[in-house]
């Protein structure tokens, strides 16, 4: 739904030749024009009006002068630098662009008749006036000549497979009479044919294809040739075939134009030489020719040469170029330019410009020349209010066909309307202002502007025949005649309808580089015309004019991007340069072709499209893969060439905002971007609404409600109260209904009542009851745009989401009227976190009881079956049951799929049994076991034993225990209890249970086996066992505790309680607990025993320690200078690496020191199985990765792990060493302590002094970049790239040990030592 949008227009006059002009052709490299005539070659720019390169024709002998000789081609090429001409006479001349030389390469006696190069320009195809085709390599090499006519149809040929005869065959409609019907008999061509082969390539230069008039029956038959020049198809009889020939680049079809008896139509062919669709040309059968057909670069625009025909010499001729365009498989005449019937203002050459796609190119027989730039622009209504009719006007020659999206989407080609207009329509144009913006004004080739706006007296949903028109067409409120000269077609350009009686146009200033604004306003002695108001002068070509109906500001564009700012609304309009809040002048960097005014973070910026898919802001780029953009209603929406529709809100995101918007790819639930077909464009967004229409490749339109539209328009209606509105376009949309509270939860609530009241209805409420859960939607699934104001806070009412709504809910229902909400309460009562499926029930009972009154009201039955659509029947069957109710039971029984021989006997058997028995069965039956066994206790001493059973089939010990506080069954259940948690290893909790309930043998058994000694001795004592017994107990316990290493426990039985002081001493030497050994000794006065085992013991710990601390130390000290080793290494090594193959080597990663495990390593996945692990688990499953072994990967690790580990088991000596220092200075052993003391000294200042190295300062969270006088660029930067990374790179390794803290606030030596 596109239109073609004149750019720009250069007009020079500045070429003056002799002759007429007879061929153009682009020079590529430089963009100049070069123009050959009869009498010379030309090569001029068209911007500067300068003539580069001339060589006469006729100096040379080439052409005569008499001015009768005739060019047949003119092609540039840019390998050799010079252009290939081809005259009629048979000569194929180079003409040499920095020599200006002419060069003959070739000539034909029988003389030429065309010229045509290939796209690639490596062959050349000749056609003689022996009706032969030569075909050359660009070095002017024969390769093939061949006769253009052949018998032969071509390798292509038709194969028949010969089932049945002609006769034979069914033939439709027409009957056995289509068998005889002979083949239609073509025409001889018309007499204005020149009868000149015309050839045309396909876009790949793999066939060309040649129409020539046939010798046998004087008509035109199109060949295809291969690349060899073989003949590959010859194409079926087509009467009335015309000249012109071009063939679509993109090799799909083959132009050309056909007279038929009632129209003249440009027609299609296939490779295959078979017609292949058609259009229609706006003209009589006998009213034009065809002087040619030219395809643009892209194959989208089709350009048609048209010529008068004449009877008599006196009658004017009038030239037309008409620009075709196709979309969803129809024609559409996009550009009509006139050029009058002044014979020197008619095109004598045209085309399109190799490198430009929409750049076209016109000489006239007055040798000027004419430059047209078309960009794409679809024509939208401007408007950004519901009054807006979000209109889109599409240009089809004499009509504009209007679709208007709010009412309906109609697929083009149809639309809403049509206005029908006498003279082919150039441009159309909405009016900006507000509420007037479907009215709409189109500006007519014969330089006309008519004024089409809504019917005043029209009927809303008027009726014609049976159907109701949602869409009244515009009518036709004037027309205007321009008052201007307009010399040349479509003089005036960029029509912009400002005010009710107010345009504002350009036109091409009075120096070739400027051009000039018309203001035009009726004129006031015609009510038809339009008078020029007033002209504004711009130092610039004007390819942009743009309207913001907000603010009401006038932008423009000049051709090299700048933008100006147009002040329309003074007396005197001006121009002045656009410069932003800082006073700062913007400018594009590159022309845009599509331009567009919106406020960015309260900043008026202009935006604007590049034909290279870049979008820019001003003069910041803002994405480079853009196909489309639209703004509306403070929304920017795109298209990417990555299939991708973006909408971003401008008043909350700056410039910035919208470059970091569109440089990220969005997340999971980014309401900003959504993904859209293949090649899809934005058409048009209606305004105030969620619609945004795309349209597709091939024509076709889709409507998409943008997620990010839907959420703004939904927010704006959640906070004006307009539930009704939001919950049916969520609805319709499928969002999640949990928005409507977690939008606003405090508003939600306060105004719950007007919730009810707008949506009135029961399968409303439930329908949104039933959607609800805890999640909270605008964090997770609907997350606010970036910048946006934040809303209230959820309640913080203790109690949850669910459960608030639905009391809430329930409450305002009931207030209001139970009957007609009586499903809805229901729904509350399901959907709370914990169903009361129990109330539910019972309110359906009771409604069963007594049926309410009233045309609102439902009964039970229909209630009790909409509580069965919300819950399995089977679980309301069990919670029915739960109520002991059996009315209840029996009523939701019979209205579920349950066989009356299912339940019935065992409802039958509930009510013979005692009721508290009952209740206990219907408990246990549904696994309510703490209830059952609530009840079980209320049915007496016989039933003991059942509970008993049950206490132990499901663990209820300290139910039980509370049920039988005081009763002859505590004992038995505090036994059963005991062990109970014997079994799972609580011995001791157990001998408490049998302690408290008077087991006293068993306690005391429980107590030894888990070596509480003191409860032990204590339940020893009450019980009482004799003397010996106790002794023989203590030793017991003893044993135990010094197997446990409790020795000072140990020490105190055997003393105390077994009587053995001897036994006592020795535990204790054993521990080394040295003080408490002395204090026994002296106490029992056993001095002997110093001597004899206290003083060996204190030698021997002594040894034994300080080989300890020579091996820790040596052990260290190794340790140590392997990781400086290994670290210089892995540096070294790293360094190199990058060096080498750059910052993106694979290996990198393994030299790093904060990760050095690479991920293609062996050790890499050895435990990933442990990932499900609790993380201390996981912790030892990391360290098993370390090696210390030389050349490991994690070695680096591995020895940092091993230095802490011998730190922290030295550290931990400090108080045993004390106790053993003071023992030895005790007994006057010095010298052995004096050894002990400096060594342990050393040890603990050799590991404090590494700890710097070993764990250097902030080496476990440094963020420096690797740098030094060693480092290179490369290594720089990958030490950047890693920091970046490696949170991702870490987690496979271990994790980098934390320095070990000493504790040298524990006071060890001792002073008297030296």
């Amino acid at each position: 739904m596109r239109n073609l949008k004149l750019l720009q227009s250069l007009r020079s006059t500045e070429l003056q030749a002799p002759g007429r002009p007879q061929c153009v052709a682009v020079r590529t490299d430089v963009g100049s024009l070069l123009v050959a005539s009869h009498c010379s070659v030309t090569e001029f720019d068209p911007r500067t009006g300068q003539v580069g390169s001339e060589a006469s024709l006729t100096a040379e002998g080439f052409l005569p002068e008499d001015g009768s000789g005739l060019l047949v081609g003119l092609q540039d090429l840019a390998e050799l630098q010079a252009a290939c001409v081809a005259t009629a006479a048979g000569d194929v001349v180079l003409f040499n662009y920095s020599t200006c030389q002419l060069e003959c390469v070739g000539s034909v006696e029988s003389g030429l008749t065309s010229m045509s190069w290939s796209p690639d320009e490596e062959l050349v195809v000749l056609t003689t006036g022996q009706e032969t085709i030569i075909m050359m390599t660009k070095d002017f090499e024969p390769i093939t000549e061949v006769g253009i006519h052949q018998d032969d149809f071509g390798e292509g040929k038709f194969i028949t497979v010969g089932w049945g005869k002609k006769e034979t065959q069914f033939h439709g409609s027409e009957g056995k009479q289509a068998a005889q019907k002979k083949l239609q008999e073509v025409q001889p061509t018309a007499a204005w044919d020149d009868r000149r082969p015309r050839v045309t390539w396909r876009g790949d230069g793999q066939l060309f294809a040649v129409s020539a008039v046939c010798p046998e029956t004087g008509a035109r038959k199109v060949r295809v040739w291969s690349r060899e020049g073989v003949l590959q198809t010859t194409s079926e009889p087509v009467d009335g075939l015309e000249p012109a020939l071009c063939w679509k680049p993109s090799g799909s079809l083959i132009a050309s134009t056909q007279r038929q008896p009632n129209k003249h139509s440009v027609v299609f062919m296939e490779k295959n030489g078979l017609l292949h669709g058609d259009f229609t040309l706006p003209f009589s059968k006998d009213q034009v020719k065809v002087k040619d057909l030219l395809w643009n670069n892209d194959s989208t625009v089709l350009a048609v040469w048209l010529e008068d025909l004449t009877a008599a010499e006196d009658k004017p001729v009038h030239t037309y170029i008409q620009l075709w365009v196709v979309g969803n498989y129809h024609w559409y005449l996009k550009q009509s330019l006139d050029f009058g019937a002044d014979p020197q203002r008619a095109p004598v050459c045209v085309c399109w410009d190799p490198e430009r796609p929409l750049r076209f190119h016109v000489v006239t027989r007055g040798w000027s020349t004419v430059t047209y730039d078309w960009g794409w622009t679809t024509e939208r209504s401007p408007g950004l209010d519901a009054a807006d009719g979000a209109g889109v006007a599409v240009i089809d020659g004499g009509k504009v066909l209007v679709t208007t999206f709010r009412q309906c989407v109609v697929p083009p080609p149809m639309c809403s309307f049509e206005l029908q207009l006498p003279s082919p329509v150039n441009q159309v144009t909405f009016l900006c202002r507000p509420q007037r913006t479907n009215q709409l004004a189109a500006l007519t080739s014969d330089g006309q502007i008519s004024i089409y706006s809504q019917d005043s007296t029209a009927q809303p949903d008027k009726c014609v025949n049976g159907f109701r028109s949602v869409s009244p067409p515009l009518v036709l409120k004037k027309t205007f005649r321009v008052e201007c000269v307009q010399e040349e077609p479509l003089a005036l350009r960029q029509l912009l309808w400002l005010d009710e009686q107010l345009f504002v146009v350009v036109s091409s200033g009075p120096l070739p580089g400027s051009s000039t604004l018309l203001t035009l306003h009726p004129a006031p002695d015609a009510d038809d015309a339009l008078a020029v108001k007033s002209e504004t002068e711009v130092d610039g070509v004007v390819v942009g004019l743009v309207h913001c109906s907000q603010s009401g500001t006038v932008a423009l564009q000049l051709e090299d991007g700048q933008l100006r700012k147009l002040i329309w609304d003074s007396p005197e309009p001006s121009v002045e340069v656009w410069r932003d809040s800082s006073g700062c002048a913007v400018n594009f960097p590159v022309p845009c072709t599509q331009v567009s005014l919106c406020s960015i973070s309260g900043e008026e910026c202009v935006l604007g499209l590049t034909d290279r898919s870049h979008l820019y802001a001003g003069d910041t780029e803002l994405a480079s893969n853009i196909s489309s953009f639209a703004v509306c209603n403070d929304f920017l929406l795109i298209t990417t060439h990555s299939h991708t529709c973006r909408c971003l809100q401008l008043n909350t995101l700056g410039v910035q905002g919208l470059q970091a918007a569109l440089a990220s790819d969005g997340g999971q639930n980014d309401e900003t971007l959504r993904r859209v077909e293949r090649g899809s464009r934005i058409v048009t967004v209606v305004p105030q609404d969620t619609r945004v229409i795309l349209q597709m490749p091939r024509g076709n339109l889709e409507t998409v409600h943008h997620r990010a539209l839907v959420l703004a328009q939904l927010r704006r209606w959640l906070d004006g109260l307009r539930f009704r509105d939001a919950f049916e376009c969520m609805r319709k949309l499928r969002i999640n209904l949990n928005f409507i509270y977690d939008h606003n939860p405090k508003v939600f609530l306060d105004n719950i009542e007007t919730f009810i009241t707008q949506l009135d209805s029961t399968n409303h409420i439930n329908l949104f009851l039933t959607e609800l859960r805890e999640e909270d939607t605008t964090g997770s699934m609907y997350p606010r745009p970036d910048g946006s104001p934040t809303q209230n806070q959820p309640l913080s009412t203790g109690r949850k989401k669910v459960d608030a709504v639905c009391d809430s809910l329930r409450s305002a229902m009931q207030a209001m009227s139970v009957n007609k909400f009586f499903l809805s309460i229901l729904t509350t009562h399901v959907k709370k976190t914990a169903p009361e499926l129990e109330v539910a029930l019972q309110k359906v009972h009771e409604l069963r009881e007594n049926p309410p009154q009233g045309s609102d009201a439902v009964s039970a039955e229909e209630a009790l079956k909409y509580l069965l659509f919300l819950v399995n029947v089977n679980d309301l069957y069990e919670h029915s049951l739960g109520t002991y109710d059996f009315d209840l039971v029996l009523m939701v029984a019979e209205k579920s799929q349950k066989d009356p021989k299912e339940y019935l006997p065992f409802l039958n058997m509930l009510k013979s049994l005692e009721p508290n028995y009952q209740r206990y069965t219907i408990d246990k039956h549904l696994k309510r076991y703490r209830k059952a066994l609530t009840h079980l206790s209320k049915c007496g001493d016989d039933r003991f034993p059942e509970a008993l059973q049950l206490v132990k089939e499901q663990k209820l010990y300290s139910e039980a225990l509370r049920l039988y506080p005081d009763s002859p069954h505590y004992r038995a259940l505090s036994c059963a209890y005991a062990e109970h948690l014997a079994e799972q290893q609580q011995a001791e909790q157990a001998g408490l249970l049998l302690w408290r309930c008077g087991e006293l043998p068993a306690a005391l058994q429980a107590f030894t086996s888990c070596s509480s000694w003191r409860n032990s001795i204590c339940v020893a004592q009450q019980i009482p066992l004799p003397d010996d017994h106790v002794a023989l107990l203590a030793r017991d316990l003893a044993g135990k505790l010094m197997e446990q290493r409790r020795y000072s426990e140990a020490a105190l039985l055997l003393d105390q309680y077994a009587k053995d002081c001897e036994e006592a001493i020795a535990a204790l030497i054993t521990g080394s607990v040295w003080e408490e050994a002395l204090r026994l000794i002296y106490m029992h006065g056993r001095q002997d025993i110093t001597e004899t085992n206290l003083k060996p013991a204190l030698l021997e710990a002594v040894t034994s320690q300080t080989t300890f601390l020579e091996t820790q130390v040596a052990t260290f000290k190794r340790h140590r200078s392997r990781l400086a080793v290994v670290r210089e290494q892995k540096a070294k090594a790293r360094l190199d690496m990058l060096d080498e193959d750059g910052p993106d080597c694979a290996d990198a990663e393994l030299y790093s020191e904060a990760s050095s495990a690479a991920s293609g390593s062996k050790y890499s996945h050895s435990n990933s199985r442990i990932s499900s692990r609790s993380s201390k688990n996981r912790r030892k499953a990391e360290r098993k990765k370390l090696s210390l072994k030389e050349g490991s990967p994690l070695e680096d690790r591995a020895l940092m792990f091993a230095l802490g580990d011998a730190i922290a088991t030295v550290d931990k000596m400090r108080e045993e060493v004390h106790g053993l220092l003071k023992a030895l200075a005790l007994f006057q052993l010095e010298r052995q302590a004096e050894k002990l003391q400096q060594a342990y000294e050393e040890a603990l200042q050799t590991m404090e002094a590494a700890v710097p190295e070993v764990w250097p300062e902030g080496q476990q969270n440094s963020q420096t970049p690797l740098t030094g006088p060693n480092t290179t660029a490369n290594s720089i930067m990958a030490s950047f790239q890693q920091q970046q990374q490696s949170p991702a790179a870490s987690p496979q390794g271990a994790d980098v040990p934390t320095p070990p803290k000493m504790r040298n606030g524990v006071k060890w030596k001792l002073t008297i030592l030296t």
